[in-house]
């Protein structure tokens, strides 16, 4: 079951002038899609740098066992 993303503008929207709507809301876009794409990108940093170091130092020479890795000495 795929999730299917949107961009929902957000505010009121006029339509004078066909180039210049069109550069609006493609920069409306651009903004909220940057928005949505670094806010994703801060949940999954927040949430696999600890995993990322684990594995790490799990595929290091010499091989330590996981609660050597997770003890404070």
């Amino acid at each position: 079951m795929a999730s299917k993303v949107t961009l929902k503008s957000k505010g009121k929207t006029t339509n004078k002038g066909s180039k210049g709507a069109d550069e609006r809301s493609v920069a409306q876009s651009v903004k909220e899609w940057s928005t949505w794409a670094m806010k994703k990108a801060k949940v999954v940093t927040h949430y696999g740098f600890i995993p990322l170091i684990i594995v790490i130092g799990m595929n290091s020479e010499p091989k330590p066992q996981l609660s050597q890795l997770l003890s404070p000495v």
